[in-house]
């Protein structure tokens, strides 16, 4: 007669574990969403929650807004979400991107898509290159556009060397530093106004956020965080680090790779072409993410993009205070808050903390 397992063995706990897990990431989630709340009574209108919760109200009942809560309802909401949806896709796609690479230093960044989208901005803006030259629409169409080109570029000599996850890296390496020239070119021989244009938009910032911009961006977002979520399965199994090992489960590695790396780079360049480069999101939310629960991207994916938000919504809100009324632009401040959280994470954990 076989026995039982025991309700307190390997599975047990494994289950355990898991329901805290979940119970982690929900309540991550809906503190992110409290502070975005928080975050949006903060500012030199001196509003409070009651003011937010009207503007609500008289936006779907139809009455009139005072000015007050059109400030909350035009400029802090929409930025609050861009934040939130931007540090969430930029997160997500570092994780997967790291996922398939088996690189912990890989972000949708690293294969170049950041560099090309400011080519791209960079020339709708001092050369009027692109669909609807040098206006706003304009400059995010060409950013986008050369984001993905960057993209298809780096799958496509991956592609033709067998898409391992070093010919990802290093192609995407190569480019990236091509254009990075070429957009140091352009601002080279670009007039006072328009190289200032081109390096604020470099700067990244949720400026003149507004809420067409949050549904083109939370849409996108929402789409390759749910298909990603899907792969999760198969990036547990190249995250192995041996593609061997993913084929003997019946992974295809290649596929997963092309799957994974264009649902990454469509939210990262739908989040970039918006709000300009922001860099360090892509890297330090999924460690964060990762050193808190563990490596399982059934969970890891869902809770990069609570801290990923967290960072990207703390950081703005930092660099709309601290020296208000100058605004700082959320890619710099996000690099100077996130590099001591991420570097003390290390350390804690090398102590053993986690």
């Amino acid at each position: 007669m076989i026995p039982s397992p025991a309700p307190d063995g390997l599975i047990g706990q494994y289950n355990r574990n898991a329901k805290r897990t979940i119970l982690l990431i929900a309540v991550s989630a809906v503190g992110v969403l409290i502070a975005g709340l928080v975050f949006s009574v903060l500012g030199a209108t001196g509003t409070t929650f009651g003011d937010v919760l009207a503007s609500i109200r008289n936006f779907f009942s139809g009455a009139p807004l005072d000015a007050k809560q059109k400030v909350i309802l035009y400029l802090r909401l929409p930025r609050i979400a861009m934040a939130v949806f931007a540090g969430a896709g930029l997160s997500v796609s570092g994780c997967a991107m790291q996922g398939i690479t088996h690189n912990p230093l890989v972000s949708p960044f690293t294969i170049g898509i950041s560099n090309a989208a400011a080519f791209g901005a960079s020339m709708a803006i001092v050369f009027g290159f692109g669909i609807a030259a040098r206006s706003e629409l304009g400059v995010v169409l060409t950013a986008f556009l050369f984001a993905f080109l960057c993209a298809a570029v780096v799958y496509g000599i991956s592609l033709h060397v067998g898409m391992s996850a070093e010919s990802i890296v290093l192609t995407g390496i190569a480019v990236n530093y091509f254009f990075s020239a070429a957009t140091s070119t352009i601002e080279y021989f670009a007039d006072e106004h328009r190289l200032a244009a081109a390096v604020a938009w470099a700067f990244g910032s949720f400026n003149g956020a507004e809420w067409r911009e949050v549904a083109v961006v939370s849409a996108l977002v929402s789409v390759c965080f749910l298909a990603l979520l899907l792969t999760a399965p198969s990036l547990n199994a190249l995250s192995c680090g041996n593609d061997e090992v993913a084929r003997s489960i019946g992974v295809n590695p290649a596929r997963v790779r092309v799957i994974v790396g264009a649902c990454s780079v469509l939210a990262a360049a739908a989040v970039i072409s918006f709000t300009g480069v922001i860099g360090f999101v892509g890297l330090a939310g999924p460690h964060i993410a990762r050193m808190l629960i563990g490596a399982d991207h059934r969970y890891l994916i869902p809770f990069s993009a609570v801290t990923g938000a967290a960072l990207t919504l703390a950081a703005d809100t930092i660099g709309r205070l601290i020296l208000a009324p100058v605004l700082i632009p959320v890619g710099i401040v996000v690099s100077f808050l996130g590099v001591p959280i991420f570097v003390n994470l290390v350390l804690a954990k090398r102590k053993g903390a986690f």
